[in-house]
């Protein structure tokens, strides 16, 4: 019997622009004072993930990770290929995206509810479990820019865990927090992933998390799909490489 997909991703290209100073004679010279250079973060990769399934992924820094969760989310577009949710709807847990700095936690919990496709009236019903989850009391009702990174984290995390999409994408948040939270918001993530209809990937650098969490494991490496398969393989093979490289530099 052949399963349902929940994203199917087809030879996706990513590419972003990068500004870099020129020097005051070179752009005397040429009467332009920035350079800009094309980085291509994802270079046309394919793969599948079922419904229900938790997908690892993990990489270097710079290996075009929080790239590919950006696209899924919408928030980047693609130069080339696709990304095919099925008509899932999606939510991205990462630091430094989602919220207007300017508006409370409270503002930006409807806010965030409604981007990802919840009418007011649903978030209201869900509004004082999320509040009561993200252990921020009365900072709720204070503008996000006050907060701290950690803050932030229970914030969205809370927004994510309480409005349950069928698709969650989680970029390493579950390392940030105090030491409580972060058992809390570990045993949250398995309580939803104990769901057989939500789908998680999760961008982590912890071995202990994707082996204990996930059903399969992709390593991206420098843009491309280095390996994908069972976690405790790939983690091991990633380990690895980790090391030879820190052996050779």
């Amino acid at each position: 019997m052949m399963k349902e997909s929940s994203i199917s991703v087809k030879n996706l290209s990513i590419s972003y622009r990068i500004l870099r100073k020129v020097s005051i004679k070179r752009s005397i010279l040429s009467l332009f004072t920035k350079k800009i250079e094309l980085h291509e973060a994802v270079k046309g990769i394919s793969f599948e993930v079922e419904k229900g399934q938790i997908l690892g992924i993990v990489g270097k820094n710079g290996s075009g990770k929080s790239t590919l969760l950006r696209a899924m989310a919408g928030i980047f577009a693609a130069d080339g290929g696709a990304i095919d949710l099925h008509g899932n709807s999606i939510s991205l847990l990462s630091i430094g995206v989602g919220f207007n700095p300017k508006l409370s936690g409270y503002d930006n919990i409807f806010l965030s509810g409604m981007l990802l496709g919840f009418t007011q009236e649903e978030i209201s019903k869900k509004v004082d479990d999320i509040i009561e989850f993200s252990e921020l009391g009365s900072f709720v009702y204070k503008p996000v820019r006050t907060y701290s990174s950690g803050m932030h984290s229970k914030l969205a995390f809370s927004i994510t865990a309480v409005l349950e999409t069928d698709i969650s994408l989680i970029d390493e948040v579950l390392s940030v927090g105090d030491i409580q939270f972060k058992e809390k918001s570990y045993n949250k993530m398995k309580e939803i992933i104990s769901d057989t209809n939500r789908t998680v990937l999760i961008v982590s650098h912890s071995s202990e998390t994707l082996l204990e969490l996930c059903d399969e494991v992709l390593w991206l490496h420098d843009g491309v799909i280095k390996m994908q398969g069972k976690p405790k393989k790939v983690v091991a093979a990633y380990e690895k490489f980790m090391r030879d490289t820190e052996t050779t530099n």
